[in-house]
């Protein structure tokens, strides 16, 4: 490549940032703030190619902050709702969790270790457990586009204001809540094949009645060999959060059961 050559992609990948940063809707100065430290160059890029393609039109503030990634509220060309979640590619704690969630799934095999190349696979994962979900029944944000440490999901609320947590707001008939996250997850084990692996009230939302299940990029293949303790803990932290609002509820063995089918 000629120096010329060199200087044009230089100035062409400048112009490129500014125009993606220029979309920015929201100009708070903390959303900005974050928005700088998440979208690196090769983030930045990823976004623009987005926005080429006409899967994002506008993104705007910041709709929750973890150390693992950011998930912005953006908009189609259609005006229709997206979450965006960028994974940060800097985090060495993140890798270091990632490894038990991956090593034994056969998608993943020839993985290889830098951080870079875990976040994209995490991301790819998060994408096709969020396919195998929605296919088996469970209602979780669905899965429109990902590509390297972006994915695009269909946005759960409403302008801009994500569904709450079933943390933030117990629900209001949870005998029934109770009953469909068990249906949801005996689908995601039977048709999906899967097992979230990470279920608490913190990764339910509740959105026109429904719980919606939502971080899947850690569940793994029921042939994983961590897949039954890993369920058992999804059923305990289920079974302890609805203790509390209905004493009726079953039995963490009796929830296996329903799940399973009794399979070991």
């Amino acid at each position: 490549m000629s120096f010329r050559e060199k200087v044009d992609k230089r100035l062409s990948r400048k112009e490129k940032a500014y125009e993606i940063k220029s979309l920015m809707k929201n100009k708070r100065s903390e959303d900005y703030q974050v928005f700088e430290e998440v979208f690196d160059r090769s983030t930045l890029m990823t976004i623009y190619d987005f926005m080429n393609k006409g899967i994002i039109d506008e993104i705007h503030g910041v709709v929750s902050a973890g150390k693992e990634a950011r998930v912005y509220w953006g908009k189609d060309t259609k005006g229709n709702e997206l979450a965006i979640k960028i994974y940060l590619t800097s985090s060495a704690e993140f890798k270091k969790g990632m490894i038990p969630y991956i090593e034994g799934d056969p998608r993943f095999a020839h993985v290889r270790r830098d951080t870079r190349s875990l976040i994209f696979t995490w991301a790819q994962k998060e994408f096709k457990n969020l396919r195998r979900a929605k296919e088996a029944g469970v209602n979780v944000p669905e899965p429109l586009a990902v590509q390297k440490n972006v994915l695009i999901m269909k946005f759960i609320g409403k302008n801009g204001e994500r569904a709450p947590l079933m943390k933030e707001i117990a629900p209001e008939e949870p005998q029934r809540v109770f009953k469909l996250l068990l249906t949801y997850l005996r689908r995601l084990y039977r048709k999906g094949g899967l097992v979230h692996a990470d279920l608490s009230e913190y990764n339910v939302m509740l959105w026109k009645g429904k719980p919606v299940i939502f971080d899947v990029a850690q569940s793994v293949l029921i042939k994983h060999p961590m897949a039954e303790r890993f369920l058992r803990r999804d059923l305990e932290n289920l079974h302890r959060f609805f203790k509390r609002l209905d004493s009726s509820v079953l039995t963490v063995e009796e929830m296996y059961k329903r799940v399973t089918g009794g399979r070991k």
